[in-house]
């Protein structure tokens, strides 16, 4: 099992007065300083003067890195409004960014000499008028290693938010490819329902109309701020005003329950993500059966800050996983489920599984594993 939600505690519990997306970046800078620590200590003490003991070396140099990376990494994202930062990764290439760098370079290593001065009895600072130029190649040493090691940080966000970009942009690709596929599905039944039932068809129009609205606006605001993913509530709304308009086409032969506990409506989750299953359940599984049957969709909690969505119908089944097939490219059958299976490799890389189990006559059920960092477990 991935120790990530590990990972993902220990961050929200040592930086909970920051934003959630900063927290877990901050926690793999800190391990880097951690580690680099001693090594630069260990440099430092087999540079300079041996006679020293190693640990004074040790406690200077844990000293300096940890006043210089609070200063410049967490105090850094804590003053993103002053200093206009952007989220997620609050880093920017503007002027008062690095003035405010440079500084917290400066402040931390005097704080963390002070430190290191009160553990070892001596006074760095006296070196000004002892010995300057050995003073300001201790200084100078210690601004070039914060400098290498905050611009390593800075590429490495850099990089992580283009990734960011690029996989947000195939989210939304994939979700433009969903919302027509939808639409001429439900046209399609629409037609066949005009000739035998207009009554029907009318309300059937109505909840399409109020369907489509509700897409439309959940679209603006998320092109808007910029996101790709909505709350997991607000999927559920969406799945519940599909199956009212599939309600109008099949009558009594559908019955559908949705579960959705308080705990997990905040988590965020990519639109339409489980409206193909649905969809697929009722197209391939409740239709085909002249009783129809009932599509259950729910949310369950995991250990560890994870969640389970699970759809399932007591339709006809089948003995071929659709998982297991290649995509289609004719936007087939099984369309929908390959833009699932893409859409969790996407935005939850290696963090999410599928699991499909089915048996003819004996109904379909596809469960879904994923993180939901907004829930934690007791």
């Amino acid at each position: 099992m991935s120790d990530k939600p590990l990972r993902l505690r220990v961050a929200n519990t040592l930086f909970f007065w920051l934003p959630p997306e900063s927290r877990p970046g901050l926690l793999r800078r800190l391990a880097v300083i951690l580690l680099l620590a001693p090594l630069i200590g260990t440099f430092q003490w087999g540079t300079g003067n041996k006679g020293a003991a190693l640990g004074v070396s040790m406690v200077y140099s844990y000293a300096i890195s940890m006043c210089i990376w609070t200063l410049s990494d967490p105090l850094r994202i804590a003053l993103r409004g002053p200093l206009n930062l952007p989220a997620p990764s609050y880093w920017s290439n503007m002027t008062a960014t690095w003035i405010y760098m440079g500084g917290a370079i400066l402040v931390g290593y005097a704080l963390g000499t002070l430190v290191g001065d009160q553990y070892s009895g001596h006074d760095t600072f006296a070196l000004l008028t002892d010995s300057p130029w050995r003073f300001m190649g201790f200084l100078g040493g210690s601004i070039a290693i914060s400098v290498a090691i905050l611009s390593s940080f800075y590429v490495r966000e850099r990089s992580l938010s283009l990734q960011r970009q690029a996989s947000e942009a195939r989210l939304k690709l994939l979700e433009t490819q969903l919302e027509p596929h939808m639409l001429f599905n439900t046209l399609s039944n629409l037609r066949a329902l005009i000739a035998v039932d207009p009554p029907r068809a009318i309300d059937m129009v109505d909840r399409l109309n109020a369907y489509l609205r509700a897409t439309l606006a959940a679209s603006r605001v998320d092109t808007s701020q910029g996101q790709t993913q909505h709350t997991l509530s607000l999927e559920f709304q969406r799945l519940d005003d599909y199956l009212a308009i599939m309600a109008v086409r099949m009558g009594p032969r559908l019955r559908h329950t949705l579960t959705l506990p308080d705990a997990l409506r905040d988590c965020p989750v990519p639109p339409l993500l489980l409206q193909p299953l649905v969809e697929n359940a009722i197209r391939h599984g409740l239709e085909p059966a002249v009783q129809g049957g009932e599509l259950r969709v729910s949310a369950e909690p995991e250990a560890k800050g994870r969640m389970v969505l699970t759809v399932s119908d007591t339709g006809t089944g089948c003995s071929l996983n659709p998982f297991d097939a290649p995509p289609p490219e004719d936007g087939g059958s099984h369309f929908g489920l390959a833009q699932v299976r893409e859409r969790l490799e996407t935005a939850y890389p290696g963090e999410a599984s599928i699991e499909w189990d089915s048996a003819p006559d004996q109904g379909t059920s596809i469960r879904i594993s994923l993180p939901c960092h907004t829930y934690t477990s007791a």
